[in-house]
Protein backbone atom coordinates (compact mmCIF):
# COMPACT_ATOMS: atom_id res chain seq x y z
CA UNK A 1 0.00 0.00 0.00
CA UNK A 2 1.08 3.40 -0.54
CA UNK A 3 1.13 6.26 1.61
CA UNK A 4 -2.69 6.94 0.90
CA UNK A 5 -4.60 6.90 3.95
CA UNK A 6 -6.85 3.32 3.57
CA UNK A 7 -10.56 3.54 3.48
CA UNK A 8 -12.24 0.58 4.45
CA UNK A 9 -16.13 0.57 4.27
CA UNK A 10 -18.62 -2.07 4.46
CA UNK A 11 -21.35 -2.04 2.31
CA UNK A 12 -24.29 -3.50 4.48
CA UNK A 13 -26.83 -4.24 1.04
CA UNK A 14 -30.42 -5.31 1.97
CA UNK A 15 -29.56 -6.28 5.61
CA UNK A 16 -29.93 -4.85 9.00
CA UNK A 17 -33.08 -2.51 10.19
CA UNK A 18 -32.79 0.68 12.09
CA UNK A 19 -32.57 -0.88 15.40
CA UNK A 20 -29.98 -3.40 14.25
CA UNK A 21 -27.84 -1.14 12.46
CA UNK A 22 -28.08 1.19 15.76
CA UNK A 23 -26.74 -1.37 17.65
CA UNK A 24 -24.26 -2.72 15.35
CA UNK A 25 -22.84 0.46 15.15
CA UNK A 26 -22.52 1.10 18.97
CA UNK A 27 -20.46 -2.34 18.95
CA UNK A 28 -18.33 -0.86 16.23
CA UNK A 29 -17.32 2.25 17.99
CA UNK A 30 -16.15 -0.28 20.83
CA UNK A 31 -14.35 -2.47 18.70
CA UNK A 32 -12.66 0.76 16.93
CA UNK A 33 -9.74 2.87 18.40
CA UNK A 34 -10.81 6.86 18.73
CA UNK A 35 -8.84 7.73 15.80
CA UNK A 36 -8.44 4.54 13.41
CA UNK A 37 -5.24 5.10 11.24
CA UNK A 38 -7.80 4.02 8.14
CA UNK A 39 -11.15 5.87 7.58
CA UNK A 40 -13.67 3.85 7.82
CA UNK A 41 -17.47 3.97 6.23
CA UNK A 42 -20.52 1.55 6.48
CA UNK A 43 -23.16 1.60 4.28
CA UNK A 44 -26.79 1.03 5.38
CA UNK A 45 -29.93 0.33 3.50
CA UNK A 46 -31.51 3.72 3.51
CA UNK A 47 -34.17 3.03 5.92
CA UNK A 48 -31.18 2.19 8.77
CA UNK A 49 -29.17 5.61 7.83
CA UNK A 50 -30.49 7.95 10.43
CA UNK A 51 -30.06 5.16 13.28
CA UNK A 52 -26.06 4.58 11.86
CA UNK A 53 -25.55 7.74 11.96
CA UNK A 54 -26.75 8.67 15.42
CA UNK A 55 -24.91 6.00 16.80
CA UNK A 56 -21.44 7.08 15.28
CA UNK A 57 -22.12 10.59 16.33
CA UNK A 58 -18.64 11.83 17.65
CA UNK A 59 -16.60 9.42 15.75
CA UNK A 60 -14.72 9.96 12.39
CA UNK A 61 -16.90 6.59 11.33
CA UNK A 62 -18.85 8.33 8.03
CA UNK A 63 -22.40 7.05 6.44
CA UNK A 64 -22.89 6.29 3.31
CA UNK A 65 -25.77 5.10 1.11
CA UNK A 66 -26.04 2.65 -1.32
CA UNK A 67 -27.15 4.47 -4.27
CA UNK A 68 -28.49 7.49 -5.33
CA UNK A 69 -30.85 8.93 -7.77
CA UNK A 70 -29.58 11.80 -10.33
CA UNK A 71 -32.82 14.39 -9.50
CA UNK A 72 -33.02 15.98 -6.33
CA UNK A 73 -36.96 15.34 -6.24
CA UNK A 74 -39.62 14.26 -8.53
CA UNK A 75 -42.28 11.49 -9.50
CA UNK A 76 -39.54 8.37 -9.20
CA UNK A 77 -41.23 5.99 -7.39
CA UNK A 78 -38.79 3.93 -4.79
CA UNK A 79 -35.68 6.51 -5.45
CA UNK A 80 -33.50 8.29 -3.10
CA UNK A 81 -31.83 11.62 -4.14
CA UNK A 82 -28.55 13.26 -2.93
CA UNK A 83 -30.52 15.73 -0.23
CA UNK A 84 -32.40 12.88 1.51
CA UNK A 85 -28.94 10.79 2.06
CA UNK A 86 -28.11 14.18 3.74
CA UNK A 87 -30.67 15.09 5.29
CA UNK A 88 -30.70 11.24 6.54
CA UNK A 89 -27.28 11.62 8.39
CA UNK A 90 -25.37 10.23 5.10
CA UNK A 91 -22.10 11.80 4.07
CA UNK A 92 -20.80 9.95 0.94
CA UNK A 93 -22.65 6.85 -1.45
CA UNK A 94 -21.78 4.27 -3.46
CA UNK A 95 -22.56 4.53 -7.11
CA UNK A 96 -22.68 2.49 -9.69
CA UNK A 97 -22.47 -1.49 -7.74
CA UNK A 98 -22.85 -4.10 -10.08
CA UNK A 99 -25.67 -5.03 -8.81
CA UNK A 100 -27.37 -1.88 -9.33
CA UNK A 101 -26.08 -2.03 -12.57
CA UNK A 102 -27.38 -5.68 -12.83
CA UNK A 103 -30.88 -4.05 -12.98
CA UNK A 104 -30.30 -1.91 -15.54
CA UNK A 105 -28.56 1.00 -14.62
CA UNK A 106 -26.46 2.10 -17.52
CA UNK A 107 -23.08 4.09 -17.66
CA UNK A 108 -24.83 7.53 -18.58
CA UNK A 109 -27.26 7.13 -15.55
CA UNK A 110 -24.14 6.54 -13.33
CA UNK A 111 -22.18 9.11 -14.26
CA UNK A 112 -25.27 11.52 -13.83
CA UNK A 113 -25.52 10.04 -10.13
CA UNK A 114 -21.91 10.38 -9.42
CA UNK A 115 -22.37 14.02 -10.36
CA UNK A 116 -25.46 14.55 -8.57
CA UNK A 117 -23.67 13.42 -5.62
CA UNK A 118 -20.64 15.78 -5.92
CA UNK A 119 -22.88 18.39 -6.64
CA UNK A 120 -24.98 18.28 -3.49
CA UNK A 121 -21.12 17.71 -1.07
CA UNK A 122 -21.88 13.89 -1.11
CA UNK A 123 -18.58 11.69 -1.40
CA UNK A 124 -18.34 9.21 -3.66
CA UNK A 125 -17.39 5.48 -4.04
CA UNK A 126 -17.61 4.51 -7.90
CA UNK A 127 -17.66 0.60 -8.38
CA UNK A 128 -16.46 -1.03 -11.58
CA UNK A 129 -15.73 -4.89 -12.69
CA UNK A 130 -15.82 -7.54 -15.23
CA UNK A 131 -17.86 -10.78 -14.73
CA UNK A 132 -16.38 -13.86 -15.30
CA UNK A 133 -17.13 -14.07 -18.96
CA UNK A 134 -15.47 -11.04 -19.24
CA UNK A 135 -12.36 -12.11 -17.56
CA UNK A 136 -12.39 -15.45 -19.48
CA UNK A 137 -12.61 -13.49 -22.85
CA UNK A 138 -9.79 -11.00 -22.24
CA UNK A 139 -12.05 -8.50 -22.21
CA UNK A 140 -11.47 -7.20 -18.53
CA UNK A 141 -9.61 -4.10 -19.34
CA UNK A 142 -11.50 -3.11 -22.12
CA UNK A 143 -14.91 -3.41 -19.76
CA UNK A 144 -13.40 -1.57 -16.89
CA UNK A 145 -11.57 1.07 -18.71
CA UNK A 146 -14.62 1.99 -19.99
CA UNK A 147 -16.88 1.74 -16.80
CA UNK A 148 -13.91 4.00 -15.34
CA UNK A 149 -13.85 6.62 -18.24
CA UNK A 150 -17.74 6.44 -18.01
CA UNK A 151 -18.25 6.98 -14.47
CA UNK A 152 -16.09 10.21 -14.59
CA UNK A 153 -16.55 12.00 -17.63
CA UNK A 154 -18.13 14.59 -15.42
CA UNK A 155 -15.43 15.06 -12.84
CA UNK A 156 -13.19 17.36 -12.05
CA UNK A 157 -9.25 17.14 -11.24
CA UNK A 158 -10.07 18.82 -7.74
CA UNK A 159 -12.76 16.53 -6.62
CA UNK A 160 -10.14 13.62 -6.35
CA UNK A 161 -10.47 13.94 -2.49
CA UNK A 162 -14.32 13.34 -2.53
CA UNK A 163 -13.64 10.03 -4.81
CA UNK A 164 -12.98 6.54 -4.53
CA UNK A 165 -13.31 3.93 -6.80
CA UNK A 166 -13.67 -0.15 -6.12
CA UNK A 167 -12.56 -2.58 -8.87
CA UNK A 168 -14.98 -5.25 -7.93
CA UNK A 169 -14.96 -8.38 -9.77
CA UNK A 170 -18.48 -9.59 -10.22
CA UNK A 171 -17.84 -13.22 -10.04
CA UNK A 172 -16.07 -12.23 -6.69
CA UNK A 173 -19.05 -10.67 -4.90
CA UNK A 174 -20.52 -13.27 -2.56
CA UNK A 175 -19.33 -16.20 -3.79
CA UNK A 176 -16.43 -16.92 -1.79
CA UNK A 177 -13.95 -16.27 -4.57
CA UNK A 178 -11.48 -13.77 -4.44
CA UNK A 179 -8.83 -12.37 -6.90
CA UNK A 180 -5.48 -13.13 -6.36
CA UNK A 181 -3.82 -9.94 -4.74
CA UNK A 182 -1.83 -9.76 -8.04
CA UNK A 183 -5.22 -9.71 -10.11
CA UNK A 184 -6.30 -7.16 -7.31
CA UNK A 185 -3.08 -5.01 -8.26
CA UNK A 186 -3.08 -5.39 -12.00
CA UNK A 187 -6.87 -3.83 -11.62
CA UNK A 188 -6.34 -1.33 -9.51
CA UNK A 189 -3.10 0.34 -11.30
CA UNK A 190 -5.11 -0.34 -14.77
CA UNK A 191 -7.90 2.00 -12.80
CA UNK A 192 -5.79 4.48 -11.14
CA UNK A 193 -3.77 4.82 -14.93
CA UNK A 194 -6.98 5.41 -16.62
CA UNK A 195 -8.86 7.42 -13.74
CA UNK A 196 -5.61 9.90 -14.35
CA UNK A 197 -7.17 10.96 -17.22
CA UNK A 198 -9.93 13.18 -15.53
CA UNK A 199 -8.01 12.75 -11.61
CA UNK A 200 -5.14 13.41 -10.07
CA UNK A 201 -4.17 9.67 -9.80
CA UNK A 202 -1.25 9.55 -7.21
CA UNK A 203 -4.01 10.75 -4.69
CA UNK A 204 -7.06 8.91 -6.01
CA UNK A 205 -8.14 5.73 -3.50
CA UNK A 206 -8.51 3.19 -5.18
CA UNK A 207 -10.41 0.32 -3.24
CA UNK A 208 -10.68 -3.95 -3.96
CA UNK A 209 -14.28 -5.33 -3.45
CA UNK A 210 -15.32 -8.91 -3.80
CA UNK A 211 -15.38 -11.32 -0.69
CA UNK A 212 -12.93 -9.80 1.22
CA UNK A 213 -12.49 -11.13 4.75
CA UNK A 214 -10.43 -10.73 7.89
CA UNK A 215 -8.39 -13.74 6.36
CA UNK A 216 -7.57 -12.54 3.29
CA UNK A 217 -7.70 -8.70 3.71
CA UNK A 218 -4.06 -8.34 4.74
CA UNK A 219 -2.44 -10.34 1.58
CA UNK A 220 -4.60 -8.08 -0.99
CA UNK A 221 -4.33 -4.79 1.14
CA UNK A 222 -0.59 -4.75 0.71
CA UNK A 223 -0.12 -4.10 -2.70
CA UNK A 224 0.97 -1.04 -3.86
CA UNK A 225 -2.11 0.10 -6.00
CA UNK A 226 -4.69 -0.80 -3.33
CA UNK A 227 -6.14 1.36 -0.80
CA UNK A 228 -8.39 -0.16 0.99
CA UNK A 229 -11.45 -2.37 0.70
CA UNK A 230 -15.10 -2.69 -0.16
CA UNK A 231 -16.31 -4.87 1.78
CA UNK A 232 -19.98 -6.91 1.34
CA UNK A 233 -20.98 -9.79 3.57
CA UNK A 234 -17.99 -9.85 6.31
CA UNK A 235 -19.03 -5.91 7.23
CA UNK A 236 -22.33 -7.71 9.06
CA UNK A 237 -19.95 -8.59 11.86
CA UNK A 238 -18.61 -5.89 14.23
CA UNK A 239 -15.79 -7.92 14.86
CA UNK A 240 -14.67 -9.54 11.82
CA UNK A 241 -14.92 -5.76 9.80
CA UNK A 242 -13.15 -3.94 12.62
CA UNK A 243 -10.17 -6.52 12.16
CA UNK A 244 -10.02 -5.83 8.26
CA UNK A 245 -9.73 -2.31 9.29
CA UNK A 246 -7.07 -3.01 11.89
CA UNK A 247 -5.18 -5.08 9.27
CA UNK A 248 -5.79 -1.82 6.64
CA UNK A 249 -4.31 0.23 8.88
Amino acid sequence: MSGRRPLVAGNWKMNKTGAEAREHCVRLRELLPGEPAAEVAVCPPFTAIEAAAEALAGTPVWVAGQNVNEAAWGARTGEISAPMLLAAGASGVIVGHSERRAMGETDAQVAARVRAALDHGLRVILCVGESLGQREAGETEAWVTGQVRAGLAGVERAETARLAIAYEPIWAIGTGRTATPEMAQEAGAMVRAVAGERVDAPSLLVLYGGSVTPENAADLLRERDVDGALVGGASLDPEGFARIVSTAA
